[in-house]
């Protein structure tokens, strides 16, 4: 390690951007840029912080989610996210909304034991046994949420490999949960120690099984259509579209992008730790041992019908939630005030991004939509203002193949004229 980085961590933020300026020789705009970005609350969030790195927020708009209307706060940086999220919401809006089922909500704390050597049948038969003794550890360990009405429910038992996983199955209420289930995990996996077990690791399981939410909705083919494709057409084409992403990995993961793009933008939006709402989903799209799309398009009685289910364990209250001021005002925008409406409507403009996606890549192609607001970050990356951003814009969009050299060219045009 270099000596200007041994005791980073202990210096203040301030110290911390300065001994990183001397090192890497920062300009002053990129030393000022650093210190105008930064904040108190960053400080207390992460190891080593320098600044906040921000991202756009937006609003979905038009999403109806077992019969009320939601306004959808999203924070994500790719241009054409939130235009697409309420597009496919509003499609879905006028025949109906969506319908998404009442959410159960579990975790799973895993513990892992190495079994005694020959021993994994008696192994096996102990731990059957004492399974009241398991969650009553557990809940010991968090008393609160017990009181709660929550708390480990049961336990099942598994063989991966050479190993036995005890799985806890955890009810933690309104809270994302992580911290609560890692402590009542390792709680019973030092009990099991005590009990003569070999543990190897007590942790929170990502793979949400059982917080599973499904939403559904029918779209009439009259929302489908674009000026060139008759909407029956278009839905037709993305049913097949959907069965190619059952099939074929290629397909499925980009199939499942367009899902998480609008799933992950509300996460971060609302709090929750999208990076664990990811790995949960990817997993899941592949259960059966082949990748696959998590949902599903068919054509019924001049509808088409879309399906989405995938794990959810989202949150309310814990973690980062309450500490950050945007957060909590998204939950005011959004008026969702539990966690398994959050599940709920969360699912909902996964559906609502996918179908706009699908829509696009049957008719017109998905450049088409990308390239319009493309346009506009390539206005605003050359120094457009934002009163030529629209006009720069607009004669981007003349040319087939725009890029940054083009955006300059133009704007040099635009000024002289």
């Amino acid at each position: 390690m270099s000596d200007w980085q041994h005791g980073f961590y202990k210096l203040s933020p301030a110290e911390r951007r300065a001994r990183l300026t001397a090192a890497r020789q920062l300009s002053p705009a990129v030393q000022q840029l650093l210190t105008d970005q930064a904040s108190v609350l960053g400080n207390q969030l992460v190891e080593n912080y320098l600044t906040d790195y921000r991202l756009p927020e937006g609003v979905a708009l038009g999403l109806r989610v077992n019969g009320t209307d939601y306004q959808v706060p999203m924070v994500v940086e790719e241009p054409s996210v939130i235009a697409a999220a309420s597009n496919g919401a509003q499609r879905v809006a006028r025949s109906g909304g969506f319908n998404a089922h009442h959410q159960q909500r579990a975790l799973v704390g895993q513990v892992v034991l190495v079994p005694h050597p020959g021993q994994v049948s008696a192994d096996l038969k102990w731990l059957r046994a004492h399974q009241a003794d398991l969650i009553a550890v557990a809940n010991q360990a968090h008393p609160s949420m017990k009181r709660r009405g929550g708390g480990a429910q049961s336990v099942s038992l598994r063989t991966p490999g050479q190993f036995i996983s005890v799985d806890l199955s955890i009810d933690v209420c309104q809270a994302m949960g992580a911290n609560s289930v890692n402590t009542m995990a390792e709680a019973v996996g030092r009990w099991l120690s005590d009990h003569g077990f070999n543990v190897l690791t007590a942790i929170l399981s990502n793979y949400a099984t059982s917080s599973l939410q499904t939403v559904e909705c029918r779209v009439d083919f009259s929302q489908l259509t674009t000026r060139t494709m008759v909407g029956e057409k278009v839905a037709n084409r993305m049913a097949q579209l959907s069965a190619l992403a059952q099939v074929d990995p290629y397909r499925a993961t980009t199939h499942n992008k367009g899902i998480m793009n609008g799933i992950d933008a509300v996460m971060i939006a609302t709090g929750n730790d999208w990076r664990a709402i990811e790995a949960g989903a990817h997993a899941y799209a592949a259960r059966d041992g082949q990748y696959r799309g998590l949902s599903t398009w068919t054509v019924d009685n001049q509808q088409l019908v879309g399906h989405l289910t995938l794990p959810l364990p989202v949150g309310v209250v814990g973690g980062s939630i309450g500490l950050n001021a945007l957060t909590k005002a998204n939950y005011a925008i959004s008026g969702i005030k539990s966690a398994e409406e959050l599940a709920a409507v969360t699912a909902s403009v996964g559906l609502a991004q996918n179908l706009a996606a699908l829509r696009a890549l049957a008719s017109s192609g998905i450049q088409a939509g990308h390239m319009k607001l493309q346009c506009r970050s390539l206005a605003v990356s050359v120094g457009a203002t934002p009163a030529e951003v629209p006009l720069v814009t607009k004669r981007l969009a003349n040319y087939q193949h725009v890029d940054r050299a083009l955006a300059e060219r133009v704007l040099k045009e635009l000024r002289k004229d």
